[in-house]
């Protein structure tokens, strides 16, 4: 056996304990094509390096997925704007960048009738900017209140809220339903307090800010609240027709077959 056919047996012991899975798949068919080709070892060494680099980025993509806990199919593929005539397809995608919005803490605040395409949209929004690199956290505004409550009742609420930091983007579905008691509420205006200015929250609420005291039992908390998130927010009015409202209109009734069956005429 020589030198070389003796470093070769090696290297998969010495690429599994660099931690490389990826140039350990790989490198039997980059060298092979390096030694026909004739590369420079340095053009190999970028190659296999570049492999592993994507092979990386690509499993870092599928547990931010993961950890995201996007509702599945709600994408910008399959997003229908022509029913929501007020948002753009170019004006989503330029969001979905997030190098400006995300960097500055801003909010993304989506209003409108239940039904209209509130969590589509922010879910969309959400699976776009994991697909670009950044953390997203998807969950309904009332069960992630009642984590916080459980976590302040433990004395942990701050650690609690400080391991949502984490997250580029904290997407909050329907703020609306939130029950209108003092300690769901308290928890929630910390939440909001505690990422102002700082890291971006998307919310989607049925209500408009007028009727937002229907959320915080306290005026001055209701203020407040809404302005930590209108300071540096971009908002969207979503106020068409339910698409679930309108799929359910343009299904036609399947007739009995008592109905289908027709009637004999009695003979005059």
């Amino acid at each position: 056996m020589t030198a070389i056919e003796v470093d070769t047996t090696r290297l998969p012991l010495l690429l599994t304990e660099l931690r490389l899975p990826a140039i350990g798949r790989m490198w039997p068919q980059l060298t092979e094509r390096s030694d026909r080709e004739s590369w420079p070892a340095a053009r190999l060494l970028a190659a296999l390096a570049e492999l592993e680099i994507a092979e990386r980025g690509r499993r870092r993509i599928e547990r931010h997925l993961v950890e995201a806990r996007l509702p599945p199919g709600k994408t910008l593929d399959s997003f229908d704007f022509a029913a929501v005539p007020m948002i753009s397809k170019a004006r989503l995608m330029a969001l979905a960048a997030g190098d400006t919005w995300l960097e500055k803490g801003s909010n993304l605040l989506l209003f409108g009738p239940p039904g209209c395409g509130k969590t589509h949209c922010g879910a969309a929004l959400g699976y776009a900017l994991v697909e670009n690199g950044y953390r997203v956290l998807f969950a309904r505004t009332t069960d992630l209140v009642q984590k916080l409550q459980l976590a302040r009742q433990a004395l942990q609420l701050e650690a609690a809220v400080a391991k949502l930091d984490k997250f580029d983007l904290l997407i909050l579905d329907d703020l609306s339903y939130v029950h209108k008691d003092q300690a769901e509420t308290s928890v929630l205006f910390e939440l909001i307090s505690a990422r102002y200015e700082r890291r971006s929250m998307l919310i989607t609420a049925n209500q408009p800010f007028a009727d937002w005291n229907k959320v915080f039992p306290d005026p001055a908390m209701t203020i407040a609240a809404v302005d930590r998130l209108v300071h540096h927010s971009i908002i969207f009015e979503m106020n068409v027709e339910s698409y679930r409202r309108r799929t359910a209109a343009g299904r036609k009734p399947v007739a009995s077959p008592a109905a289908a069956t027709p009637s004999i005429a009695t003979p005059s």
